[in-house]
């Protein structure tokens, strides 16, 4: 059985409150089970095959345990899964804090409006698309890192699946759906998955080709959330400092731009139509 070195990207983030709780108290209850069993933090750690030290950063609230980690201590514990289903709550901490609060805004939209002008936006990449550019980054992250990244952005993509559904609008450049990121084979993967989800009901995905002229995007990305109670949210690289606002009049400027860059881009049917012809060209 393999011992969990000292890697980072498990380390809690002293910043996000949330994540601190839930991880000081499943280490409380670990503590707790393994002293009312009678084991030191030692035999313990052999009995799961983790490093003493580990179970103390674990049972400390200093440490995030992997989940063979907790499903181990369950079996050793005869914790009759209890210590396994701290799992639930454990692996949202993985994600960093800002892609959790983005994914909770996401969660309770009723429409959702973006427009991407430098990438395929992470909720229409595949896993490998999605770690082809993070491992791309420099300096460059752990392969830990881009795991855990990975993962966050595939657990937004969740939104496609609430019942009732978002209403979805996406607008993307041409030049990204060229660039081959990750070979030809990841790049025809993700040409498929944007059909997938652009042939949704509930979702348009619109194509912006290189060739129009200005718009007003090119200032940066531009996201658009609507919420049930008529409230928004909105942000853009190109406006108010690149920072949320749910101000109405600046809502109302971000809505304008991003009106005119959907009815500068192709339609939905001749995207659809365009992103085919570029998987036949791949």
């Amino acid at each position: 059985m393999a011992v969990e070195t000292d890697e980072s990207g498990w380390e809690v983030d002293p910043d996000d409150e949330w994540g601190v709780a839930v991880i000081t108290t499943v280490g409380r209850q670990l503590k707790l089970r393994r002293e009312a069993a009678g084991m030191r933090a030692g035999d313990f750690g052999v009995a799961v095959g983790y490093g003493e030290d580990l179970v103390y950063k674990v049972e400390g609230g200093k440490r995030i345990p992997r989940q063979e980690y907790l499903d181990r201590a369950d079996e050793v514990l005869v914790a009759g899964g209890l210590i396994s289903a701290a799992w639930e709550d454990v692996k949202k901490v993985r994600y960093p804090k800002k892609v959790r609060e983005l994914g909770k805004l996401e969660g309770k939209a009723v429409e959702i409006g973006i427009y991407e002008c430098s990438s395929v936006h992470g909720l229409l990449q595949t896993p490998e698309h999605a770690r082809a550019l993070m491992e791309a980054a420099q300096p460059p992250y752990s392969a830990d890192d881009v795991q855990r990244m990975v993962a966050a952005r595939m657990a937004r993509q969740s939104v496609f699946e609430r019942d009732p559904a978002p209403s979805i609008h996406f607008v993307l450049e041409e030049a990204p759906l060229r660039r081959p990121v990750g070979g030809t084979m990841v790049k025809q993967q993700q040409l498929e998955r944007l059909l997938e989800v652009g042939s949704l009901n509930h979702v348009s995905l619109q194509v912006m080709p290189t060739n129009t002229e200005a718009h007003p995007g090119v200032d940066g990305k531009i996201e658009l959330l609507k919420f049930p109670d008529g409230t928004a949210v909105g942000r853009s690289d190109g406006a108010f400092n690149g920072r949320p606002t749910a101000e109405p009049r600046e809502l109302r400027i971000l809505e304008l731009r991003y009106g005119t860059i959907r009815a500068q881009a192709l339609p939905p049917r001749e995207s659809l139509t365009f992103i085919e012809k570029l998987l036949g060209d791949t």
